[in-house]
């Protein structure tokens, strides 16, 4: 769904991002930044903000001569990373958090989930993954789930009503599944990193980063409200157009796809993620004289 913060809440999270010459260390030029806010990062004159629990997927597929991934371009007009290019995904909503999803959802239980995600309680980690198949269905128009052949869902016009009428909340993605007869691909889902917003921001997200396999031929349909374009794109090439400035990532994007720059398919980048820790990573703020870095810490120095 989308984040129906306005636009004056805008925090430094929406604002250019620049490579360093450390790629652990990324620049918000100051030009780019909130009033106020260096000088703020520099006193230390912030109270941590609650964060909110949000889910990203990334979606992989085999490419041509590497495996590529779904990027998404994020509205001009957005409170959070305009124009910024993202994996698909948002806020977790109270109703992913309901187990009587499980019925339709393939692969690991709830509880099993719960110990992957490293929580409590089984309904919050349902939720996480529930969130990022819906946020990604939203968002692309891509559904990972099967019919009852075992065959992905056909991307037609009864597909695309449902999705209609699940961003306008008319229906959740329960019914969607019950009533086309499908079970939501949760065995087909890896867990693959968590990041928490860092604390000088206004707006911040505990996000679960999640992995899934999409269809050599998915095509991929915007949510125009949220996002103006889209791009198939392999790791090596997006990395090396956000370190020339061609395309805005936010760090956890960029640093999700050095990671796999040099793995040769799709297989393999699951292979790397599977049950490999996933700490937490909680990027700092700190000023610099050219605005404020962002600095990731040890978690995420591999």
């Amino acid at each position: 769904m989308s984040d129906p913060t306005p636009p004056e809440a805008q925090s430094a999270a929406s604002a250019a991002r620049r490579a360093t010459d450390d790629p652990y260390v990324f620049l918000i030029p100051a030009e780019a930044l909130p009033a106020g806010f260096r000088e703020k990062v520099a006193a230390g004159a912030f109270t941590p903000a609650p964060t909110r629990p949000a889910a990203t997927v990334l979606l992989v597929r085999d490419g041509a001569a590497a495996p590529e991934v779904l990027l998404l371009r994020r509205h001009g007009r957005s409170g959070f990373a305009a124009d910024a290019w993202v994996f698909p995904g948002g806020v977790v909503d109270a109703a992913d958090r309901d187990l009587s999803i499980v019925d339709r959802l393939d692969g690991p239980t709830p509880s099993e989930w719960a110990a992957r995600l490293g929580v409590d309680d089984p309904a919050e980690a349902v939720g996480y993954v529930v969130a990022a198949i819906r946020e990604a269905f939203e968002e692309t128009g891509i559904l990972l789930a099967r019919d009852a052949a075992g065959a992905p869902p056909a991307a037609d016009e009864a597909l695309e009503v449902a999705r209609r009428a699940l961003l306008s909340d008319v229906i959740g993605i329960r019914e969607i599944v019950l009533n086309q007869d499908l079970r939501l691909a949760g065995d087909g889902v890896a867990y693959l990193a968590h990041w928490v917003t860092p604390q000088p921001e206004p707006r911040r997200y505990d996000t679960r980063f999640f992995l899934a396999r999409a269809e050599p031929d998915a095509v991929c349909v915007t949510h125009e409200a949220e996002m103006t374009d889209s791009v198939w794109i392999t790791a090596a090439d997006a990395v090396r157009h956000f370190e020339e400035g061609g395309l805005r990532l936010l760090p956890p994007t960029i640093h999700t796809l050095r990671r796999l720059v040099d793995l040769p398919s799709a297989d393999a980048v699951f292979a790397r993620v599977a049950d490999a820790p996933v700490p937490m990573i909680l990027p700092s703020m700190q000023p610099h004289p050219d605005g404020v870095a962002i600095v990731l810490p040890d978690e995420a120095r591999e």
